[in-house]
């Protein structure tokens, strides 16, 4: 949820800092701070602020420091309120540590009970002020160097945690260590200098020789010399790898925000996940991530999808299509529910997880516990050297890019390609596709990139109906089929950045309870694409204009009839039924952005939001 970067080398530290919170601060915008160490005074220099990266750079302007070690934070609040004084970094009793955080220490609490009896005094309601008093407290009470306090430290604490500690007594060192928590180490020339970060973006403008620290590890860095441990104490050798991604991929590139860049990447993003996998000559799908497991997916008696929030929908998709096609029952499962609820996991089921991080704390949790219990773990992420990706038995990478805007889009439509093509390779091994039909859906997959392109070119359009309903306090999303996921994308598209309420339903269950609330002051969306349910959508518009309801429908081009019965519409492209929601989606992203647009909201950085949900 939070933001680390750091840095040690032979530049000054300061501006490496700032720029690298930036570059992280989709992680968290509740506050912000650094600390470098001074020479040769060996001292201190610290900044917290409560808001945003650009409110410590106001706050510090003319005040930088020249050291050449240091590490920053950006934070998303867990314990303890956004403020300067809960701000990171924190310090140790005698000022000698200063420690930045990601994650939840589940037993600060009991630990902060026993130092407060030993005379600690703390400043702050974090747990990380808690953990970084421990560290001390064992290393004065143990005799120990910092590094065997912190390994110490480690074994006793409960929770998530990734942390970089910088001492007074050792400003020619940093320390970090991960659990739970991404962390991720970059590698100057010649080892001369060494950054460290939540995920690859700070890093990549400065190198492109990276270590991604594991579950458990700690890593020492000095001088020109990088160290790894277990926190047993297991001496490890550093794993490096090249990032592939571009300095490009991470800017705006001309757009008012990273969200509207997103939205508008992909029908490049979609072509990506798609190229060297869709082979339309040979008719053939060729997805090298899964096909060690294609025969315990060919013969499995069930495959549950287990995900959290948008990846959640895209799993909903897939259920139909899975089902559909392959013939396999299917669960999808919200994975923070998942293993709290005892799941009957059998040897041999298949395990899906979906994420666009590939670090998302609960998801990775049912991947543990699906795994203890003898299940295949696939996983379907878009970041290269993610938690999900490791601990994957197989997986395939989405490779839609960086996407920096807190509310997914690209991912979604990326996913569901993803999804789609596995869905499909499985129902033609098995045979419960036939061959025209395959073919033909796979003609299909390849013009998708094209017509969400053309829906891309309705957004004046779609911007004209944001400005009649930007002041709506009530939203309802409805759909059927495929659809409904659809509907509950776009509610929570909504509800992410503009702060209107919305909630998503598929239109049959409307009678059932939400058709309470159609009045005159209600927009209702519905997806009505021209499908095998199209007849009974069409009733379902009619019994909310018939209590004065006001809605946009999202209509599949050439559509006579619902536009003489609806207040506005958006047409899409025709395809597939399977196919429609990669399509029928953009509307919907495109509504939400502007909306919150007009409203004044910040739609990259929405309140109380941050990417990568990396605690519980």
């Amino acid at each position: 949820m939070c933001g680390i970067v750091g840095y040690i080398g032979k530049r000054e530290a300061h501006s490496i800092l700032i720029n690298g919170l930036k570059r992280l601060e989709y992680r968290g915008y509740d506050s912000a701070g650094i600390v470098t160490i001074d020479t040769p005074s060996n001292s201190f220099t610290a900044f917290k602020k409560k808001g945003k990266v650009a409110d410590l750079e106001k706050a510090i302007s003319g005040k930088s420091s020249k050291g050449k070690i240091g590490i920053g934070h950006t934070r998303w609040a867990t314990h303890g309120e956004p403020n300067d004084v809960n701000a990171h970094p924190h310090f140790s009793p005698s000022k000698k540590l200063a420690m930045i955080h990601n994650g939840i220490i589940e037993n600060y609490s009991s630990i902060k009970k026993e130092l407060i009896s030993k005379g600690h005094k703390f400043d702050s309601e974090t747990d990380t002020e808690v953990f970084i008093h421990f560290i001390e407290h064992i290393q004065q009470n143990n005799g120990c160097t910092l590094e065997e306090a912190v390994r110490l430290a480690l074994t006793k604490v409960v929770g998530a945690y990734a942390i970089v500690i910088l001492s007074k007594d050792q400003p020619d060192q940093l320390i970090a260590a991960r659990k739970g928590s991404p962390l991720v180490i970059g590698i100057g020339k010649n080892k001369e200098e060494f950054f460290i970060a939540s995920d690859a973006t700070p890093i990549i403008e400065y190198t492109r020789e990276v270590v991604y620290l594991n579950d458990e590890e700690i890593a020492v860095l000095r001088g020109n010399d990088i160290q790894i441990k277990s926190i047993k104490d297991i001496e490890l050798t550093p794993y490096i790898q090249s990032l592939d991604i571009e300095l490009e991929a991470i800017e705006k590139g001309g757009y008012d925000h990273y969200m509207l860049k997103e939205i508008f990447e992909q029908p490049r993003s979609i072509k990506d996940c798609m190229r060297g996998r869709v082979r339309l000559k040979e008719k053939k799908i060729v997805l090298g991530g899964i096909q060690k497991n294609i025969d315990n997916l060919i013969n499995a008696k069930r495959i549950i999808l287990i995900a959290c929030g948008t990846s959640w929908h895209s799993g909903l998709v897939a259920e139909y299509i899975f089902e559909e096609f392959a013939r396999i029952p299917v669960e999808v499962e919200y994975a923070s529910e998942f293993r709290y609820r005892n799941p009957i996991i059998n040897k041999g089921d298949i395990v899906i997880a979906i994420s666009q991080s590939g670090e998302t704390a609960d998801t990775l949790a049912a991947m543990e516990l699906a795994k203890r219990k003898g299940a295949i773990n696939l996983g379907i992420c878009n970041v290269v050297g993610s938690s999900i990706a490791r601990l994957s038995d197989e997986g395939v990478y989405t490779h839609a890019g960086p996407e920096i805007g807190v509310a997914s889009t690209k991912a979604f439509t990326a996913q569901l390609i993803v999804l789609t093509m596995m869905a499909l390779k499985v129902a033609r091994y098995k045979k419960t596709i036939t061959e025209g039909h395959f073919e033909e859906l796979l003609k299909e997959l390849t013009l998708i990139p094209e017509k969400v392109r053309k829906v891309l070119e309705l957004s004046t359009a779609i911007q004209k109906i944001a400005e009649i309903y930007k002041d709506a306090t009530n939203f309802l999303y409805l759909g059927r089929g495929y659809n409904f996921p659809v509907a509950l994308e776009g509610a929570l598209k909504l509800k992410e950045i503009s702060y209107i309420h919305a909630e998503g339903y598929p239109a049959a269950e409307m009678k059932h309870g939400p058709i309470a609330l159609i009045d005159e002051e209600m927009p209702v969306v519905f997806i009505a694409t021209r499908d095998s349910s199209y007849d009974k959508i069409v009733s379902n518009i009619q019994e909310v204009k018939a209590r004065k309801g006001k809605v946009i429908a999202i209509v599949t081009e050439g559509d006579a009839l619902l536009p003489k019965m609806v207040d506005y519409v958006i047409e899409v492209p025709n395809t597939s039924d399977a196919l429609m929601p990669m399509v029928s989606v953009i509307p919907l992203q495109l509504l939400s952005y502007h909306i919150a647009l007009m409203r004044g909201c910040n739609v990259d950085q929405p309140r109380n939001l941050a990417k990568s949900v990396t605690v519980e």
